[in-house]
């Protein structure tokens, strides 16, 4: 049964057909800097390089296999604990991941090695991994059915300019400072982030009315009170079937799949590649170094 076809005093529907409330709009900005965090994060290594090649004495070759191993981390964690979400909640699984996430960037910043660094850059790309999933479908599900396309668009522009401003916040902190405070900087800006995210983003109301139970409907009437809507009268459930790897490569989807696995990966690439050749860091801080002119 689609959404459609619901009620109009299920919740879905109500937040399908009803129009968009400040909470809601605040929910979606709040995806969008969690999806700025993911793109500064996943970029903190390389502008780090320049800094983390003079110290370490290392080449590109080295700094090649610290960057790979954080994609590598955002794979498996992508493909692992991003259905944690469909057993914990969308929030739960966002908070979880900012918890891994932060651990992650404060310890690289004193990571004494290529191994070291490229553990804990893996470590932060599980986290970057699973929490991706979750916000794609949280700017979706708090945008109504009008302005759906719009919010998980609006969601996917934090990717790009986290790295842009975090390239440039990073060239600010290395006038002054070692390629440490850049990991430092993550850590503290992925931590701001839990604070704001229980204060703004509640759980999804798609979760909820999947997972049922006695206290469902309850639960969801007090979040779409916080969000400014009607209150639900019932909810319908739904014969969904149940989210799995198999099915994203069954026939009806499998080309869509491959092809979005394809041109995402080669999206990452390009932003990486780009930012290595033109030296945002080194550019900006006026400290290349001789191995960081081999980048």
């Amino acid at each position: 049964m689609a959404i459609a076809t619901l009620p109009a005093d299920d919740p879905r529907s109500i937040m399908a057909d009803s129009p968009m409330r400040l909470p809601q709009i605040v929910a979606v900005a709040v995806c969008f800097l969690l999806n700025a965090l993911d793109g500064f994060d996943v970029l903190a290594v390389t502008f780090a390089a320049p800094g983390i090649a003079k110290d370490w004495a290392i080449g590109p070759g080295a700094i090649g296999i610290i960057v790979s191993t954080g994609l590598v981390g955002m794979v498996v964690g992508s493909l692992t604990l991003g259905q944690l979400a469909d057993r914990i909640g969308r929030r739960r699984q966002i908070l979880f991941c900012l918890g891994i996430m932060t651990v992650g960037m404060f310890a690289s910043a004193f990571a004494t090695g290529v191994v070291s660094l490229g553990l804990l850059r893996a470590l932060t790309g599980l986290g970057l991994g699973a929490m991706l999933a979750a916000i794609n479908a949280m700017s979706a599900e708090f945008a109504n059915r009008r302005r759906r396309d719009l919010a998980v668009s609006i969601m996917a522009a934090g990717y790009p300019v986290g790295g842009i401003i975090g390239g440039w916040g990073a060239a600010q902190l290395l006038r002054t400072q070692g390629w440490e405070a850049i990991f430092l900087f993550g850590g503290v800006a992925t931590l701001a982030m839990v604070p704001l995210v229980l204060a703004c983003l509640p759980e999804s109301i798609g979760w909820l009315a999947t997972r049922g139970g006695p206290d469902a409907l309850a639960r969801i009437n007090a979040i779409l009170r916080r969000l400014g809507q009607p209150q639900a009268a019932q909810l319908v459930a739904l014969n969904e079937p149940k989210a799995s790897m198999r099915a994203l490569f069954a026939d009806r989807y499998r080309v869509t799949t491959i092809a979005l696995i394809i041109m995402y990966g080669l999206h990452v690439n390009s932003i990486i590649s780009s930012t290595n050749r033109h030296r945002l860091v080194s550019a900006f801080s006026g400290q290349e170094s001789g191995l960081s002119r081999e980048f």
